[in-house]
């Protein structure tokens, strides 16, 4: 069994942040053999996302015009293959780093910090899904589509409308994301084969780097303390995780199948 022990000082931040830990029910269902499928593609789908997110963050509040268009292209590729079925995963390989400029607009309120942050977790979630379909691909795992889970709409649902709150509450919500994500890798590695397992450890840093470079900027951008608005959003995700739940996914509730 992988040992984690010398990863206590990089989580105890990550279990001190959430309200709750993932339910050993969760866990219990999510080490079966027969939920590997489901995990590994939600996993590969979650590192789309995750990218996504932070692509629409930028394209929205922080770059000039053409950089904007140089995002899409860059994601192209991913959202191809997971929405329209092309390419696989010889044409995926390599496409994680961009060579096209990523630009601030003229007037950009936001910072570069804003830009080079989010920047730098895209090219690491595109990677990764490359590591998922890897993974997937040595098990003779065939990707398919499936929905996403209640989490990140239960949470995203609760969003300020008026500017800059909608983004301050997009990056704390980006927080806890990152930081479930953390925690559930960690639980779930003991559990998995090797190859998962090692790959599972090999993501703690930057997750537990991502939910801290989303929480920063928050309150970079906030300017005041957002104590408050971080504990209204842990209590909400704390609630997604710990009530029952009929959708088993990697973010999902206690199970209730």
């Amino acid at each position: 069994m992988i040992d984690l022990t010398n990863y206590d000082s990089l989580l105890a931040p990550i279990n001190a942040f959430l309200q709750c830990p993932t339910p050993d029910e969760w866990v219990n269902e999510a080490k079966k053999p027969e939920h590997l499928k489901t995990i590994l593609i939600d996993h590969l789908l979650c590192e789309l996302k995750a990218g996504q997110s932070a692509m629409y963050l930028i394209r929205k509040y922080a770059v000039d015009k053409d950089s904007a268009h140089n995002l899409l292209d860059w994601f192209k590729p991913y959202e191809d293959f997971a929405y329209r079925k092309t390419g696989n995963l010889a044409s995926l390989k390599g496409k994680s780093n961009i060579s096209k400029s990523i630009m601030a607009k003229s007037h950009s309120p936001y910072s570069q910090d804003l830009i080079d942050k989010m920047v730098l977790l895209i090219k690491e979630e595109l990677h990764h899904f490359y590591q998922v379909l890897e993974i997937m691909d040595a098990r003779g795992i065939a990707y398919e589509p499936v929905q996403a889970s209640r989490y990140a709409k239960g949470l995203l649902a609760e969003m300020a409308t008026h500017e800059p709150q909608t983004l301050i509450d997009k990056l704390i919500i980006g927080a806890y994301i990152e930081a479930r994500s953390c925690e559930r890798f960690a639980k779930l590695a003991p559990h998995m084969d090797e190859d998962i397992a090692k790959f599972y450890v090999s993501l703690l840093r930057s997750e537990a780097r991502h939910y801290q470079d989303y929480l920063t900027l928050a309150e970079e951008i906030a300017g005041k303390d957002i104590s408050e608005r971080v504990q209204f959003f842990g209590k909400l995700e704390a609630d997604l995780i710990s009530s029952p739940d009929t959708d088993f996914k990697f973010h999902s509730g206690v199970p209730s199948l």
